[in-house]
Order: structure tokens, then C-alpha cells, then sequence
């Protein structure tokens, strides 16, 4: 046993808590800012308020790029905190990793709103360089060297925590478990946030590169239009990244789950062989499933748009059949008194199963055909991040700041948590009924036809607001009372 497991089973504090405590603070922070950032365009959209397209798609470049990037943050703060319960992890690499996102995010913002890079968190190529006079090719420089910076900082970020783990585990098949899955000794297993940590190392840091290539490749053109890049190529680096950063997000978080139920339930998560197989599922499912983001994109191989559509199906197994379903057991019966940090995570973890349906529906390839272009899809991605990772987030943010000598949920806390759950669930049922009517995606002016759902999504997302500016300045006001 490792002296900081030792530590943390005497009750010893963790290293990292107030460099975390800083970080989920600024997550919050963004995570609300983002949301006032879609309130606004869903009332534009509803007709409420008059909002200029070239505004509208400046605050829709900035939602998705900061919401993505938000919960990669936050994410990557709960992965840090519960690893240093189990590594020795150096305090050094987490203030470069957040060095590297915070100077990332300031030449995202400049390209933004300075250059007035409108071409939305995807930068698909050729689409940086062709903005039609909407922004120069400094804009995009800025906005891609930002997410450039960003990978850099992550991939320092996975190199710790992969070094770590193969020192303590043998090797990061000991951390995720593999030797055990395939037979080998049970004396030495690596705890559920070791198999989630190395899982993510691996699956996250090929997504990183091969994103920072296309950035590269994608910068190197805007400076030098001469060198050429095959759009089709382009294309499938940049749904690879963007599909595997964002689902490792979640991945990350989830974490908070493992380690924070036991103390709730008085059950341990355990590591178990269906549980390790689960994750060694995810490792490959979670970078085979991009391909159903190409089954409108006739020239792709045959193959796969069938691997797709499989791989779509396949991938909702080990989510919903092992951590929703293994969470609902250890709450069953376990006699847990519900405050506002397990109300939220068991929120996550369900939002995040139930997140997974309509991703599944869409992609069959005669539903993608008519649906992957409405609102279908910002529908099911709002509940995987929305009901899930920022859920999970906040979460694990009031856990940090609890008072332990308060067991249950005040009458504050429950309007909250009700608020945001009532209000994120009204939010996602709208896009995914406007999606079911086909009222496209990304469009900055609703005929009036479309504006009744995008109306009532704005009352819904005020009610989000609100509940989201409750958790931030009860978790600010806590932070406050301990310093």
C-alpha cells in the first residue's frame, strides 16, 4: 500500500484540495456564463429577443467551445483529486496542465470575440479559412493555437497520471485491470478510479493527438494556403477528437461516483471482472462510435457506416448495464441520507444513461438521414452534459464545501435541486421535440412556426440559470467561510 493510500485511510487530507477547490470554482463560473450564453440564443430563436446572427453564432462558437471545455476541466479537476488518493501525483504538472488551459482559453476568447471567429467548436476544415469575410485567418490562428495550448496542457495532464499508474501497477495494463480480466491474480487490484483514470489515459490521449494534428495541419494552411489538406481526412480527425474528448469528460467525472457512494452507502464500489470488462469495452467502443457523426457522408467506406450504426448500439452496454445499473443496487436499501453532493451525482450518472437513448436512435442510419441535422442532436448531447457531467460537477463541488455535520438537504438546497433538474429536463425535451419535427440545428432565425419550443426552452433554461447562479454562490459563500 502506497503512503498516500495510507493517508487518505487515516483521514488524511488531500494535497491538491485547495488547487481543485480554485478550479471547480472557475468551472462553475464558466459553466453559468455558458448558460446565459444559450439562454440567449434559444430566446433569439423563440422570437423573444432580437439578437444579430453574427452575434448569435459569436455566442455559439464561445457556448460550445467553453461548455466542452468546461467540462473537461471540471472533469479532469475530479480525476485528479480521487487519483491522489491512490498516486503521488505532482502538484507541478496540475498548475502547467491549468496554465496551458487558462492562456488556451484567452487566445480561444480573443479569436472570438477580438477576430469574431464564428465557425462553432468544430472547426471543420476547410471552414476556418473560409469565413466569407465574417473573420481573418489571425482569428482562427488564435482560436485553434487556443485549443492547441488546451491539448498540450491535457496531455501533460494523462502523461502524469499514466506514469503513476504504471509505476504503482505494473504497467497500465495492471491499472486497467486487464491482467485480472484475463486470469491473472486478484492480490493487487487497482480500485475503480485507477481502471476509469487508466481508461481515459489511453482513449483520451489518442483522441488529443490525433486532434492536435488536424489543428496543426489546419493552422499551418491558414498561414500557408498553398499546403494542402484533404478535407474528408480533416473531417474524420476532427468528429474523432471531438466525440472521444468530450464522452472522456464525463468518464472522468464519474469518478466522483466511485469514491463518494461507499461513504453515502457504507457499500464499496468494487472491481470486479464485469466491471473492469466494462471499461475495456468503453476503451474501444469509445473511439469506434465517432463514425456514426459520418453516416451522411456518402463517399466513407461501406463498412463504416455499418461499424457505426453497431458500434451505436453496442456502446450503451457497459454505461447503462454496469455503472447506472450497479449505482441503483448500492442505493437500494442502503438507507442513505440524500443531501445536495449524492442527489446531484446519482443525477449524472442517470442523466448520463438516459443521455445515451436518443445517441442511440440517432444512430440508425434511417433515423440519421433525416435527424442528424435538427435538433435532435443538441438534444441528446444536452442531456449528457446538462442532466450529466455538469451535474456531476456540481456534485462534487458541494461535497468539497460540505458542512459534515449537516446530514440532510435544507429547504434551500431542495428548491435547487429541484429547479435544475426540473428545468434541465423540460430544456432537453425540447430540442428533442423540435429535432422530432425537424426544425434544424445551428439556424441564428426560427421561422414562426419552429418558435414555440424554442420559447418555452427558454423558460426552461431560465429556470437552469437560476438554479445554476444558486449552487455557484453557495459553493463561493462556502469557500469563503473556510478560508
Amino acid at each position: 500500500m502506497s503512503a498516500v493510500e495510507t493517508q487518505t485511510q487515516m483521514g488524511g487530507t488531500n494535497p491538491h484540495a485547495n488547487i481543485i477547490k480554485f478550479t471547480m470554482l472557475l468551472g462553475g463560473v464558466v459553466f453559468l456564463l455558458m448558460m446565459v450564453f444559450g439562454l440567449l440564443m434559444r430566446a433569439a430563436q423563440g422570437g423573444l429577443i432580437d439578437l444579430d446572427p453574427s452575434l448569435f453564432y459569436l455566442l455559439l462558437t464561445a457556448h460550445g467551445a467553453g461548455m466542452v471545455g468546461s467540462a473537461a476541466l471540471s472533469g479532469a479537476a475530479i480525476l485528479w483529486y480521487f487519483c491522489a488518493r491512490h498516486l503521488d501525483l505532482r502538484g507541478s504538472i496540475y498548475l502547467a496542465f491549468l496554465g496551458l488551459f487558462l492562456l488556451g482559453v484567452v487566445l480561444i476568447l480573443g479569436g472570438i470575440f477580438i477576430g469574431q471567429y464564428g465557425g462553432a467548436w468544430t472547426f471543420l476544415f476547410p471552414l476556418p479559412a473560409s469565413s466569407g469575410g465574417a473573420w481573418g485567418a489571425g482569428a482562427a490562428v488564435s482560436f485553434l493555437l487556443g485549443y492547441l495550448l488546451i491539448g498540450v496542457g491535457f496531455l501533460l495532464f494523462y502523461l502524469e497520471i499514466g506514469l503513476k499508474v504504471s509505476a504503482r501497477y505494473r504497467g497500465l495494463l495492471g491499472g486497467l485491470g486487464w491482467r485480472y480480466l484475463f486470469g491473472g491474480a486478484s492480490d493487487d487490484l487497482p480500485p475503480p478510479t485507477i481502471v476509469a483514470a487508466s481508461s481515459v489515459v489511453v482513449f483520451n490521449t489518442i483522441g488529443i493527438v490525433f486532434g492536435a494534428a488536424v489543428i496543426a495541419a489546419t493552422i499551418v494552411n491558414l498561414l500557408f494556403p498553398s499546403f494542402a489538406v484533404d478535407p474528408l481526412l480533416a473531417k474524420n480527425a476532427t468528429y474523432f477528437f471531438g466525440h472521444v474528448f468530450i464522452n472522456a469528460s464525463i468518464y472522468m467525472a464519474v469518478v466522483a461516483v466511485y469514491e463518494l457512494l461507499p461513504d453515502y452507502t457504507g457499500r464499496p464500489w468494487k472491481t470486479s471482472k464485469l466491471f473492469v470488462g466494462a471499461w475495456a469495452a468503453v476503451v474501444i467502443f469509445v473511439q469506434a462510435v465517432y463514425f456514426h457523426h459520418l453516416l451522411q457522408d456518402v463517399n466513407m467506406p461501406a463498412w463504416t457506416l455499418a461499424l457505426g450504426q453497431i458500434i451505436s448500439y453496442a456502446s450503451g452496454v457497459p454505461l447503462i448495464g454496469v455503472t447506472v445499473f450497479s449505482l441503483l443496487l448500492y442505493v437500494k436499501g442502503s438507507g442513505l441520507k440524500w443531501d445536495l453532493p449524492i442527489s446531484l451525482l446519482v443525477l449524472g450518472t442517470v442523466g448520463w444513461g438516459i443521455g445515451s437513448i436518443p445517441a442511440i436512435i440517432d444512430g440508425m442510419l434511417a433515423v440519421n438521414k433525416l435527424m442528424h441535422n435538427t435538433q435532435w442532436v443538441p438534444g441528446h448531447f444536452h442531456i449528457y452534459l446538462l442532466l450529466g457531467e455538469v451535474a456531476m460537477a456540481f456534485g462534487f463541488a458541494a461535497w468539497l464545501v460540505k458542512d459534515r455535520s449537516q446530514a440532510e438537504m435544507s429547504g434551500l438546497d431542495k428548491l435547487v435541486f429541484r429547479a435544475y433538474t426540473l428545468g434541465g429536463v423540460g430544456f432537453v425535451l425540447m430540442f428533442l421535440w423540435s429535432g422530432a419535427s425537424s426544425i434544424p440545428r445551428r439556424w441564428a432565425v426560427h421561422y414562426e412556426e419552429w418558435q414555440l419550443q424554442s420559447q418555452l426552452a427558454s423558460l426552461f433554461a431560465l429556470v437552469v440559470v437560476l438554479a445554476t447562479a444558486g449552487m455557484v454562490i453557495r459553493y463561493t459563500l462556502s469557500l469563503m467561510r473556510r478560508s
